[in-house]
């Protein structure tokens, strides 16, 4: 029911297929593919990343992905401390609770910095270890806008190796918003005259 976004569309499409294909090579007695739950969505800021996320996280569930299929967002304040000693508690307590679920780190990138005394650099070596050990049960979408996600990944070998699926959010045509506009006015039971 999402106006637009025919390309996010798409690779959630894929997606599902995959995992059903996985359930008949299973059946079957055949390796599976590998299916990496792990996602970088990249676009400009309103283009529906998030929603996107909870829809994802939903899906998991009912495809028997995840156990619980919720979404806890979070971003660089809920998981980087101001003091040392602070990073790693706060980002394994938003990684416990999104067990079972998602979590959703919006502006991921903010996470990098290239000074070594940054404290991001402790979210990102608490995550990724939490990220392996749970790997059956947990997902990790970072989203971002797509030059600064593309140099995020691509800091560390271990986010590069476990981010493989990009989901890019293009901007909506105006006819698209358009089309939002008149679905919300249709929403909230309100008309608008011709000359607005």
């Amino acid at each position: 029911n999402l106006i637009g976004l025919a390309p996010v569309k798409q690779k959630v499409n894929a997606l599902i297929q995959t995992h059903r294909l996985n359930v008949v090579r299973q059946e079957q007695g055949l390796p599976q593919i590998p299916l990496g739950l792990h996602l970088v969505f990249t676009g400009n800021p309103g283009t529906g990343k998030t929603t996107v996320a909870r829809l994802i996280a939903d899906l998991y569930k009912h495809l028997g992905l995840l156990t619980l299929g919720h979404l806890v967002e979070t971003d660089r304040a809920g998981l980087v401390g101001q003091y040392v000693g602070q990073t790693a508690p706060r980002t394994l307590e938003r990684c416990k609770s999104a067990l079972g679920g998602v979590l959703f780190i919006d502006e991921a990138y903010s996470l990098f910095s290239p000074h070594q005394n940054d404290y991001g650099h402790e979210a990102i070596a608490t995550l990724l270890p939490f990220m392996e050990t749970n790997a059956d049960n947990f997902s990790v979408i970072v989203a971002g806008y797509p030059a600064e996600m593309k140099q995020f990944i691509d800091s560390n070998p271990g986010l590069h190796s476990r981010f493989s699926t990009y989901v890019h959010f293009p901007d909506y045509s105006t006819g698209e918003l358009l089309q939002i506009f008149d679905g919300l006015m249709v929403e909230k039971l309100m008309n608008v005259d011709d000359d607005a």
